[in-house]
């Protein structure tokens, strides 16, 4: 992990800003992206006092151009480029008899062009680098199906077989680049803040508070995901309490 130079998407909150300052706290250099550039700025401060090294800027993940701006952000600050993580998304659940149409492609847009946007953005590094470690973070609605979630699902079901697909032409083409998908259930971050749908609110609110983790014990995992030999990998994470029901 020491001195690992890692890109952070969606790095203003939740399991972002967790693993951000995890990863910094373990001697990792963080470039942080998100839409609140307020949010950032106070994260980097909180490292750098803490005695880690951070920088961010800006991102919003649905724009090419964002993407590669923060690719060169890392390469100008630090020389390189080691991992990125993929951790943006939005959840915005509801029945399909809802018709929300527009959120629909917002999620369509953020869960699925965002990973397709960062990936394109270091691709070209970690090609010719003949090294890197792309995270990307599905869910358990990326596993199995349940009721309300049939567009988020569906976006997280794209991360799981894109993942394993770039997963296996790296290994055909000798790129060595590594992947790691995460599977979280319930983790207590602003995702419930999305959803509009009162039902889908109240339930997915009840849901939360009986099986609900914290955003930290995801930032450990992708650590230790990190962490690992680089001869090694372990590509998929499943992270739930112990007493879920799914």
């Amino acid at each position: 992990m020491k001195d690992k130079v890692i890109i952070i998407t969606g790095a203003s909150s939740g399991i972002g800003e967790a693993t951000a300052k995890d990863i910094a706290a373990k001697g990792g250099k963080v470039v942080l992206g998100a839409r609140r550039e307020d949010k950032l700025r106070q994260i980097a401060e909180d490292i750098r006092a803490a005695g880690g090294e951070a920088v961010y800027q800006s991102l919003d993940v649905t724009k090419p151009e964002d993407n590669d701006a923060l690719v060169a952000l890392a390469k100008e600050t630090y020389g390189r480029v080691d991992a990125i993580f993929l951790n943006a998304g939005i959840m915005p659940v509801s029945n399909v008899s809802a018709l929300k149409t527009s959120e629909w492609k917002r999620m369509v847009d953020v869960n699925i062009n965002g990973v397709l946007n960062g990936v394109a953005a270091v691709m070209p590094t970690f090609t010719e680098q003949k090294s890197g470690h792309i995270l990307a973070v599905s869910s358990v609605a990326g596993l199995k199906a349940y009721p309300g979630t049939a567009i988020y699902g569906g976006t997280k079901w794209f991360v799981r077989d894109f993942m394993e697909c770039l997963r296996m032409e790296s290994a055909m083409e000798g790129t060595n680049i590594r992947t790691a998908t995460l599977y979280p259930a319930a983790i207590n971050t602003e995702l419930l803040d999305t959803i509009t749908d009162a039902g889908a609110a109240q339930g997915m609110s009840d849901l939360y508070d009986a099986f609900g983790i914290s955003p930290e014990r995801i930032a450990r995992v992708v650590s230790f995901a990190l962490d690992m030999p680089e001869d090694t990998t372990i590509n998929e994470f499943t992270i739930g309490p112990a007493n879920q029901p799914w």
